[in-house]
C-alpha cells in the first residue's frame, strides 16, 4: 500500500513525522507522503522540516518517505505561484486540497490546480467533466479518499474518470493514527466507490510512479 497524502503535526495532524512513518510501517505501507497543509504563510516553514526528516529516515527505514504539501484553501489565483515554490523547496509530491463539498474551498479551486504543476487534486468533490477531462489530458491524480465527509463524492469522481480516462490514486487523508488505511481497507473504499480490484491495483501503480526510489 502507498499512501500519499496524510498530515503531521506541522498542520493538523497528531504525530510528529517519524511516529507517522513508523505507524504507516508497522500498517504495512511501502511509502508514505506526508503533504501537511500550507499556503504561502507557512511553505517555507513546513516543507524544507519535511524534507529533512525524510532525509534522515530513508537512510534508515524500509519504508519511503516521500516529502510533500497539501495547498489548502489557497486563493486560485495563487495555487500556480504557490505550487511551483513548493516544487523549488523539495516537494516530491504537490497535493492540492480541491473543491470537497465537506468544506467552502473556493470555487475554481478544481480548475486552477489542474492548470499547475502538480501532481494529486485531493477530494475533488463534485468535479465537472471539464476538469476531469484536463486531469486526464495532464497526467494529474484524482484523489480516491479514504477520509470522511471527503469521501462522499468518491463515486462521482470514479465515474467521470472512467469515463474520460482520468487517472485515480487511493489516499487515506490521515490526521491520526486511526485514519491510516491498509491494503483491504484500501480495496474496500474503492469498490465503495463502484470500482474493481484491478482499479485498486491501477491505483497503486499510479501512486508508484511518484516514489522513483521504490523498488
Amino acid at each position: 500500500m502507498i499512501d500519499l497524502h496524510t498530515h503531521s503535526i506541522f498542520s493538523d495532524g497528531a504525530l510528529i513525522p517519524s511516529e507517522l512513518v513508523r505507524r504507516a510501517e508497522v500498517k504495512g505501507l511501502r511509502a508514505i507522503g506526508i503533504t501537511d497543509h500550507a499556503d504561502a504563510s507557512n511553505l517555507d516553514f513546513v516543507l524544507p522540516r519535511i524534507v529533512a526528516v525524510a532525509e534522515q529516515l530513508n537512510a534508515v527505514n524500509k519504508i519511503i518517505l516521500v516529502p510533500g504539501v497539501e495547498l489548502t484553501h489557497v486563493p486560485p489565483a495563487h495555487l500556480g505561484g504557490l505550487a511551483a515554490k513548493a516544487r523549488s523547496l523539495g516537494a516530491q509530491v504537490i497535493v492540492v486540497h480541491g473543491e470537497t463539498i465537506a468544506e467552502p474551498v473556493a470555487v475554481g479551486t478544481n480548475h486552477a490546480a489542474l492548470e499547475a504543476d502538480i501532481d494529486i487534486l485531493a477530494h475533488p468533490g463534485l468535479i465537472s467533466e471539464e476538469d476531469v477531462a484536463a486531469a486526464a489530458s495532464k497526467g494529474i491524480l484524482l484523489e480516491i479518499s479514504g477520509r470522511k465527509g471527503h469521501c462522499l463524492t468518491n463515486g462521482h469522481v470514479a465515474r467521470l474518470a472512467k469515463a474520460y480516462g482520468a487517472k485515480l490514486v487511493l489516499d487515506s487523508d490521515a490526521h491520526a493514527p486511526s485514519d491510516l488505511i491498509d491494503a483491504e481497507m484500501g480495496k474496500e473504499i474503492v469498490a465503495g466507490a463502484g470500482l474493481a480490484l484491478d482499479d485498486f491495483e491501477q491505483m497503486q501503480e499510479n501512486a508508484r510512479s511518484l516514489v522513483p526510489s521504490l523498488s
